[in-house]
């Protein structure tokens, strides 16, 4: 995919919308070769979206082995709206507490005396974290009124041919 086409679908306004939130499941295949969904925060820098994990996550060894990986951010409601990215992520190990892991957590809904006791916990739990950095490759902005499925596309233009 032209890096101009996935820059004009990751501008559209539902794109950014779903790329605000604050969860979303990255898939990825596992040491044994099987695959695996997760769900993982994110927090989108508008070039890159930035997961952030312990040191020692299990997906981590499977990254470095393979780093290919899609993401889903989706929404709850009907239609659903569905953000579908494909990448390669790199590793980037930090000391302390990224910005991104508090940042994505900015959202919850959180008394201010919440926040500053769940960042407390943060910081005492863990003295370094990965961030597990995607550049997308490939995206699909599916929202059932004016994109749907690929497979549906397809089917409609046969219909229509």
């Amino acid at each position: 995919m032209q890096q101009n086409t996935i820059d004009e679908i990751l501008n559209r306004p539902l794109s950014q919308e779903l790329l605000a939130r604050d969860l979303a499941r990255l898939a990825y295949t596992a040491l044994d070769g099987t695959p695996r969904s997760i769900p993982i925060g994110i927090h989108w820098n508008g070039e890159e979206i930035v997961m952030c994990t312990p040191t020692n996550a299990q997906k981590l060894p499977a990254l470095r082995r393979n780093p290919a990986v899609a993401l889903t951010i989706d929404t709850e409601s009907h239609p659903p709206k569905i953000l579908l990215l494909r990448g390669t992520v790199e590793l980037d190990y930090v000391d302390g507490i990224p910005d991104e892991y508090l940042q994505w957590s900015g959202t919850y809904e959180m008394t201010p005396e919440q926040r500053v006791e769940w960042e407390e916990n943060v910081r005492s739990l863990y003295d370094g974290m990965v961030r597990v950095v995607m550049t997308p490759t490939w995206v699909k902005l599916i929202d059932f009124e004016t994109t749907l499925p690929s497979a549906v596309e397809e089917l409609i233009r046969r219909k229509s041919a």
